[in-house]
């Protein structure tokens, strides 16, 4: 969406990502204006579709979801069929936290995420089990050295 946005909405798009849970009265106070203006602004952005739905980061390992895992999947399938049934599969497994298609060598990359290495396997199997796939290889994620959901405005 085309939308032209200031450099006050990029500050309250920067402040609204950082913690979504500030009132309105911080926000217009840390970009420097006041409650009404930058409420309508942030309206907007709704209205618009750049600020969608709100939500909360839960802890991963708090959970007992400490493996993370990068799937690359390559198949020799690409017909819209294969796709629809492939994206239907991810889209019903919890798991799968990410999913992306990709230009080059690897058609596909999940980032997903399960207690452990048999869970991943529990994953595994029902993945291949829905759809049929080339090849699969599975990185475990050792550290997470970065995580961020902001943008860089």
């Amino acid at each position: 969406m085309n939308v032209r946005l200031d450099a006050m909405d990029r500050k309250i798009l920067a402040a609204v990502q950082r913690d979504a849970s500030r009132s309105l009265d911080e926000i217009a106070q840390v970009v420097g204006s006041s409650k009404t203006p930058v409420w309508n602004r942030i309206r907007k952005m709704r209205e618009a579709g750049i600020i969608g739905q709100q939500t909360v980061l839960i802890d991963a390992d708090a959970l007992g979801l400490e493996a993370c895992f990068f799937v690359l999947i390559r198949t020799s399938e690409h017909d819209a069929a294969w796709q629809a049934r492939f994206l239907a599969t991810l889209k019903a497994r919890p798991e799968v936290m990410e999913a992306h298609r990709l230009a080059g060598d690897i058609d596909y990359i999940l980032k997903v995420r399960v207690a452990n290495a048999r869970a991943y396997d529990h994953f595994y199997q029902a993945l291949i089990a829905e759809v049929r796939i080339h090849n699969v290889t599975a990185l475990l994620s050792m550290e997470e050295l970065k995580f961020t959901t902001e943008l860089p405005i």
